[in-house]
């Protein structure tokens, strides 16, 4: 079992106390607990400061697995930090995972229209998500699904220390990012990575967004220390299930790597209570020493469908993390309401053969159903049908994964 038996009675308790300790304080005059948590302080000129948690508490239990998986019930995320914004001018936020030991966000953003006066786009300084993957770039407290796709495991790149540029407009969204830090926050992935991605929302509204996009980023592979092997690249997914370290499909390890190039095509709908989402991706890594270049490749498309009625919210080119505004945002925040309820289907494809690397090929079917408390709690549902085939090896398990969520 992952991680351990040990984290469970924590998680549990952790959970359990946090809905506890929320609850209570919903009795205490107006206090919703589908609303405002005490976790932040708004000072008179609009600066906020507060605390950024996102804690997610997962179940995995799979079968039809050749004896390959073990069942599992541990924390997913715990990711606890700071941050400070001045809306409009800046803001800035330092977050840890202290359930896989690593960074999450760490910048600060500069908002020029606010510190200038005139809007030349938005400067972020520090550790934040590289662009090339539309689902990869969506919080982790926003996605639709329990995991990301098999392609965006495999080929989005993760997070990156330096500095980007954003140029958002209604009907249009510009990204560049120059992540020159040699190795990114937990002192893994030695390099530097150019990436830019640009898209076209010609519908822009409350509840009907149409957006295209393209995405682009060239990652220079560095020596990890001196006297160390030659740098090298590695693709690989779990089959959306994120509590095994099991891979079905993975490329092993691409020594005498120089550089990797990635490419995306993005697509995403809102009608409604209706949406739509779609992203290919590619990889193609350029070796050296004699060693053959190395591609890999995938999409996956998914749709919801909210039963409740709300739409999927999106802003600044990407889906939010408040999922749903509500028709009547006082229904959603009143202790006496339901919540907005949200299925969802999404098929994804992976490809890592190429040439003699026989990394294999994987494609999953995922059923999802999301429960919205409000704002600050969500619960999740999925059931996975997977089906690989790497050389002579075919395993095809079937998995069932919930989560709670809580965020602010």
């Amino acid at each position: 079992m992952r991680n351990g038996a040990s984290r469970l009675s924590w998680g549990g308790i952790g959970i359990a106390g946090a809905l506890t300790l929320a609850s209570s304080c919903a009795h205490a005059g107006d206090y919703s607990l589908y609303g405002d948590w005490p976790t932040h302080v708004t000072a008179a000129d609009g600066t906020d400061f507060g605390l950024a948690v996102l804690y997610q508490y997962d179940v995995n239990a799979f079968s039809n697995d050749a004896g390959k998986f073990e069942n599992a019930n541990t924390n997913r995320r715990i990711q606890i930090g700071l941050y400070l914004r001045k809306p409009g001018v800046y803001d800035s936020v330092v977050q840890y995972d202290f359930q896989s030991n690593q960074w999450a966000d760490a910048f600060v953003r500069l908002r020029s229209k606010g510190v200038v006066g005139t809007d030349l786009g938005n400067f972020r300084l520090g550790y934040s998500k590289t662009p090339v993957g539309f689902e990869g770039a969506t919080s982790s407290s926003a996605t639709t699904f329990l995991e990301t796709a098999l392609p965006t495991q495999a080929i989005w790149e993760g997070r990156r220390a330096g500095v980007d540029w954003s140029f958002v407009r209604t009907h249009f969204v510009l990204n560049i990012g120059d992540y020159f830090w040699r190795k990114d926050f937990d002192g893994q992935n030695p390099g530097q990575t150019w990436a830019m991605r640009a898209a076209w929302v010609p519908l822009n509204k409350e509840g009907a967004v149409l957006h295209l996009g393209v995405s682009a980023s060239r990652e220079s592979l560095d020596w990890a220390d001196e006297g160390a092997v030659p740098p090298q690249a590695r693709f690989r997914a779990r089959p959306e299930a994120g509590l095994t370290p099991v891979r079905l499909v993975d490329s092993g390890t691409l020594a005498y790597s120089k550089r990797v190039d990635r490419e995306g095509i993005e697509a995403l709908w809102i009608g409604g209570s209706w949406s739509m989402q779609a992203e290919y991706l590619h990889a193609n890594v350029v070796r050296y020493n004699g060693k053959p270049d190395y591609n890999a490749r995938g999409f996956y498309v998914f749709g919801t469908w909210t039963v409740t009625g709300e739409a999927r919210q999106y802003n600044d080119g990407n889906v939010g993390d408040r999922r749903y505004n509500s028709r009547n945002q006082q229904d959603i925040n009143s202790e006496g309401q339901w919540g907005a309820l949200e299925l969802a289907l999404r098929y994804s494809q992976l490809d890592l053969n190429d040439g003699a690397v026989t990394g294999g090929k994987e494609h999953d079917w995922t059923l999802g159903a999301n429960w919205y408390l409000g704002r600050r709690l969500k619960l999740q549902a999925n059931y996975v049908w997977a089906f690989s085939d790497r050389g002579n090896l075919q395993v095809n398990p079937r998995i069932v994964e919930m989560r709670a969520q809580v965020s602010f």
